[in-house]
């Protein structure tokens, strides 16, 4: 039993998300460490798409954990820290967007398109429901199908 449960703590840890951050970056204030943590978790990594810079491995998320963590000890406020970034890097670096500007026509579309496919559905099923029913085969019609058929 103690086997069992040995394995399942180490296969639980090797389980749990690796994050990137060197033991190099880390900030030695706890709580500007957890603030830094929490900012990083909504900045996208450049280089990695859909990647927070936490998990990225990559050389552009180092600089962004590095710059996010010197603006936290200059003493800039979590939005002032992120500000700082968007204006350097843009708002792509935003894993969540603004719903301001362009991004609002962003926002919006996906839900209204959604809405005029489904009433653009209905349109067609309802137009399809009133149809009256095609006109039985006459019997010409009826043999000329069997001909084909049998070919």
């Amino acid at each position: 039993m103690p086997l069992i449960r040995a394995t399942t703590l180490a296969l639980a840890l090797l389980a749990s998300p690796a994050l990137a951050v060197q033991p190099d970056e880390i900030l030695s204030d706890p709580v500007l460490e957890a603030r830094a943590r929490a900012l990083s978790q909504d900045l996208r990594c450049l280089v990695c798409r859909n990647e927070n810079i936490d998990d990225s491995d990559a050389d552009l998320a180092r600089d962004l954990r590095l710059l996010l963590r010197e603006r936290l000890v200059a003493g800039d406020t979590d939005a002032q820290a992120v500000t700082f970034i968007v204006d350097r890097y843009g708002e792509y670096v935003l894993l969540n967007p603004t719903t301001k500007g362009a991004n609002l026509v962003l926002w919006i579309a996906g839900p209204l398109m959604l809405l005029i496919g489904g009433a653009g559905a209905f349109a067609y099923l309802r137009r399809r429901k009133g149809a009256e029913p095609a006109a039985p085969l006459t019997a010409e019609e009826e043999k000329r199908l069997a001909e084909i058929l049998s070919e």
